[in-house]
């Protein structure tokens, strides 16, 4: 039996599939926190699909920018979310 992990997602380049990943490292019973860094995300039909499955799989993205979708967070938290993970994927 494998080991849950804390596992901190951070959007940069691809927020699409850093909506993806996140949503299937939950499949493992990993705890997932999903962080988007650089852009306001787009309202593109893939990522509206991939939030869909953010929904189901309970995850709340969050954002270091002003995002009018999505909650924002400041460096500290930012730090806090950084220092409990396990693991960080930066996609």
């Amino acid at each position: 039996m494998s080991k849950t992990c804390q596992i901190l997602v951070l959007a940069q380049r691809d927020h699409g599939e850093a909506m993806r990943v996140s949503a299937g490292l939950t499949i493992f019973g990993h705890e997932v926190d999903l962080i988007f860094t650089d852009r306001i995300v787009e309202e593109s039909e893939e990522n509206l699909a991939q939030a869909e499955l953010l929904e189901l799989t309970e995850i709340e993205p969050l954002s270091l920018i002003d995002d009018p979708n999505i909650d924002r967070i400041q460096a500290t938290q930012f730090t806090e979310y950084f220092n409990k993970a396990d693991h960080v994927i930066n996609l």
